[in-house]
């Protein structure tokens, strides 16, 4: 009983050595410039298969096709934006943190800003709205109703 829950743990201890060992992905760089715009790269774009998870954080085979692609165009002599643009090409806008400003995206960079416009005007309508009904003048009615209140309320 005794040998087999050893080989039970050792097994266990096995496959998770190699789930671990798997994960880990050792880059060589020549030069720590490249080594940044590796990692800048790697945080910049988004896996495809997990949403809102960068390739470098992210353990889809997707994510390790990018990371090897991305550092394979590097070692090529690529720029940062070339890399960007073949990424778009292969996986779409989708990888990209801020999307480009471009005709299809002007309406997502520019709502923001127009929301903030348009609340602006609406604070000052309501502002000016409420300062014209508190100015107005009291009828007679209502002259007389709060003299009478005044008069009640003050101490003889």
């Amino acid at each position: 009983m005794a040998v087999i829950r050893r080989g039970l743990v050792v097994l266990v201890l096995l496959l998770v050595a190699g789930l671990v060992q798997g994960a880990v992905e050792v880059r060589e760089f020549a030069d720590p410039v490249l080594e940044r715009r590796y990692s800048d790269l790697n945080e910049s774009l988004r896996c495809p298969k997990c949403q809102n998870q960068a390739i470098g954080d992210s353990n889809s085979p997707v994510a390790a096709d990018m990371r090897e692609r991305v550092y394979m165009l590097l070692q090529d002599g690529r720029s940062d934006m070339e890399i960007r643009d073949y990424m778009v090409k292969r996986f779409g806008d989708y990888v990209l943190y801020n999307p480009r400003l471009e005709g299809r995206t002007w309406l997502l960079w520019g709502l923001p800003g127009a929301l903030v416009v348009i609340g602006g005007i609406v604070v000052v309508l309501i502002v000016r709205t409420r300062r014209r009904a508190s100015a107005r003048q009291l009828s007679p009615d209502e002259r007389a109703r709060l003299d009478a209140l005044i008069k009640r309320k003050r101490p003889e």
